[in-house]
């Protein structure tokens, strides 16, 4: 009698542990049998209703997560369903140049998540329009006017003013005190980019960062509510809706301050008699087209920086090394590690493989960077892998004198996950002036 229940226990307890397995097995089946004819791209295991998201459970990176699964499977194409979201991920050079460049076209528009709908409710820019005549005149814009070189150029000014407030900036830290980089980069990018666009400081600025940060987070396109659209159960668990309205209001808000703000400026000007010496991006869009410029020495070498202390953008052409510098960083800390989301328009081929129409395509370009098959010394900061010139050997003298006392353990490189990624710590030095900087009037 022991017997007979000692192995009808082991029989349900057999039965349990396979009989996930054989479900799985069958839903598998099924689902290969609704792809027939189609060759998708290689695909770790599923899982009913969450699909692949289980592979990235645990790891709050996903790029990290994404590079590691296609390491596993051994594919530079891969396919995931991330919930009720198809999605292929591209982690090779060659995968990614087909998509971005052979099929362009195809892979041109944007996929829009319920967030995205929210956050653009009152109309879209040139980086999430989808594809069309709308798209091309953006672009036509943009490219003829707003970001010409010789407008780019008009700003030469703003830049040099934000850089130069940035390093008074840090000269001015007490002595003893720690000086946050991470703050003042972020305050100086949005000083120049506001004054680009409607020739003053923002008198927000803070606010401006904030919600910035935030609606970056939310369009990471990881959010439950983006990856179970249909799940109304989900939609009402999930407070992205709410925080997306919020953040949508707060840039409304944000927006029509700023507008105002230029108008006020230009009617104070107007009303003194004034005549506004450069225009800005708001000028262009209304046609009253301003250029700017200053007369800058150019400058060379370290001797001639105790002249003139103040680098402006004629020093920038010299300074090779800091080119490589800057490509090695994106290399392995890329701004935007899946680049930003891709849908396919159609049906297509890459590499050999079938990407219907309608799946997000992303292309990890951190895994791209730092995959040994094509970099020697991946993990390694090595900014002379780019470009070799006469003064290489000088300029990494002296990029080594300035690291021989750095651990690589004593820097934080922690990220923290939204459409772009960033240091999830503030960068904090303790400045130390050789120099003193020349005077800055904000």
């Amino acid at each position: 009698m022991e017997q007979t229940t000692h192995n009808n226990n082991l029989f349900m307890f057999m039965a349990l542990l396979f009989f996930p397995l054989l479900l799985l097995i069958k839903l598998r089946k099924r689902a290969g049998n609704i792809n027939n004819g189609v060759k998708l791209p290689p695909s770790p295991t599923q899982l009913p209703v969450i699909g692949s998201l289980h592979h990235l459970a645990g790891n709050p990176f996903v790029h990290r997560a994404l590079a590691d699964l296609a390491r596993e499977l051994d594919t530079p194409l891969m396919y995931l369903k991330l919930g009720e979201v198809p999605v292929v991920v591209a982690t090779s050079p060659n995968a990614a140049h087909e998509i971005m460049r052979t099929h362009d076209v195809t892979f041109a528009t944007r996929p829009w998540s319920s967030t995205m709908k929210i956050l653009m409710a009152d109309g879209y820019g040139l980086g999430f329009a989808p594809y069309g005549d709308h798209w091309r005149q953006l672009r036509k814009i943009s490219v003829l006017e707003l970001l010409s070189a010789r407008r780019v150029q008009s700003f030469r000014h703003v830049r040099e003013e934000e850089a130069a407030g940035l390093v008074a900036a840090v000269a001015a830290t007490p002595a003893g005190e720690p000086a946050n980089l991470s703050e003042l980069v972020a305050e100086t990018i949005a000083d120049s980019t506001v004054r680009a666009l409607i020739g003053d400081r923002f008198g927000r600025r803070e606010e401006f960062l904030k919600t910035i940060e935030e609606e970056s987070k939310l369009t990471s396109g990881f959010n439950l509510a983006d990856l179970f659209p249909s799940s109304w159960l989900v939609s009402l668990l999930s407070d992205t809706a709410r925080r997306s309205h919020a953040m949508h209001q707060k840039s409304m808000e944000l927006m029509e301050h700023a507008i105002k703000q230029h108008e006020e400026a230009r009617a104070t000007m107007a009303a003194s008699g004034k005549v506004a010496e450069e225009g800005d991006l708001v000028d262009v869009l209304l046609r009253i087209q301003r250029e700017g410029g200053i007369n800058v020495p150019l400058t060379n070498g370290t001797i001639k920086a105790l002249i003139f202390p103040r680098v402006t953008e004629d020093d920038l052409g010299e300074m090779k090394y800091l080119k490589l510098v800057i490509k090695e960083t994106l290399r392995l800390h890329p701004a935007a590690p899946l680049l930003i989301p891709r849908e396919a328009r159609e049906t297509c081929k890459v590499l050999g493989y079938d990407v219907p129409k309608g799946t997000r395509v992303l292309v990890n370009a951190w895994a791209i960077g730092r995959d040994p098959k094509y970099w020697d010394d991946a993990e390694e900061f090595k900014p002379e892998r780019f470009e070799i010139c006469p003064g290489i050997l000088f300029a990494q003298a002296n990029m080594e004198l300035v690291e021989a006392g750095l651990e690589p353990t004593e820097l934080d490189m922690i990220e923290q996950m939204g459409l772009t990624i960033k240091r999830k710590n503030d960068l904090r030095l303790y400045p130390i002036v050789r120099v003193p900087p020349p005077q800055f009037m904000p």
